[in-house]
């Protein structure tokens, strides 16, 4: 090959290899949820060794029950405790009740006091479940107004408190569905209330997980970024990468969104499970890196 030739043609290559590289640089840094470990409000003494294994793996931050930071931080621990496994607290999670108005003023306190907690800890987000319901007997219409008013206030205390917030839709609860989902998020008022949905429920529920994705990006500012499979274990959810959720259109979709995420991986835990929370994380930790993901040292 003539030398000039050979030289464009090497130009034009790196040329290319630099645009790959830098089509396949990340900017989202991932957490973990500590649900595996069973970190629970029953049994918030479990967060540490989540908060171990995060360490060892090298995942960004965490996530908990807000009633589990409480606890721990009642106690004068949960400062120590991050500090000695050096991984940040990004976000509480909290279950809210949108139905019973009689309930709403007690939990606007609720929401108040736990943001502090969640603020005081290094934390920017309060993730809003909504409570459980009957789903046979559950007739959305009839309580529509009340949830969305609800969420309102929730997000209200919680943006009041210095915290970032949003609704979490979760199946077995009064936002499940897909259409449940378009007509609370189209009623709230999201200057307070944004979406941080758990793609991994809205595809069990029987949506399209990755194109509810892409058109709440403008409000979707915090995920559980889950897998479903509807295996006989984790509640039929899966490690990443195992199950039937475009994992990979939904994390493009959040690395052009233009504003910051917070993404945390999650999975279900349940007492037949054959393999440990750790090996689950592994899994997951190692399907993201084949994606492009980097994890701290």
């Amino acid at each position: 090959m003539h030398r000039r030739t050979f030289s464009k043609w090497l130009a034009l290559a790196l040329g290319g290899l630099q645009a790959r590289s830098f089509a396949a640089e990340k900017k989202l840094k991932i957490g973990y949820t500590a649900l595996s470990w069973n970190a629970m409000p029953k049994s918030p003494e479990n967060l540490e060794s989540a908060l171990k294994d995060f360490s060892d793996l090298g995942f960004h931050s965490f996530e908990t029950f807000a009633e589990v930071l409480e606890s721990w931080d009642t106690k004068g621990g949960l400062s120590d405790l991050i500090a000695k496994y050096k991984v940040p607290l990004t976000s509480g999670y909290l279950t809210v009740n949108v139905v019973d108005a009689a309930q709403r003023k007690e939990t606007v306190e609720k929401v108040a006091r736990l943001a502090k907690v969640v603020k005081k800890n290094g934390g920017r987000f309060l993730v809003l479940a909504p409570n459980s319901v009957k789903r046979a007997d559950y007739k959305f219409a009839e309580s529509k107004r009340n949830v969305i008013s609800s969420l309102n206030d929730y997000a209200k205390a919680a943006t009041d408190a210095g915290l970032g917030t949003g609704l979490h839709q979760h199946t077995g609860t009064a936002i499940d569905s897909e259409e449940e989902v378009y007509t609370v998020m189209h009623g709230v008022d999201t200057r307070y209330c944004k979406f941080a949905p758990d793609v991994g429920q809205l595809q069990k529920g029987g949506a399209d997980a990755a194109k509810v994705v892409k058109e709440f990006v403008p409000i979707l500012v915090h995920m559980h970024l889950k897998d479903f499979a509807g295996g006989p274990y984790f509640a039929g959810y899966c490690p990443l990468g195992q199950g039937k959720v475009d994992l990979v259109s939904i994390l493009n979709t959040m690395e052009g969104a233009g504003h910051p995420v917070n993404i945390m991986v999650e999975l279900d835990r349940a007492p037949d499970t054959p393999i440990t929370a750790r090996q689950t994380a592994e899994t997951s930790k190692a399907y993201l890196q084949k994606l492009g993901y980097q994890f701290r040292a």
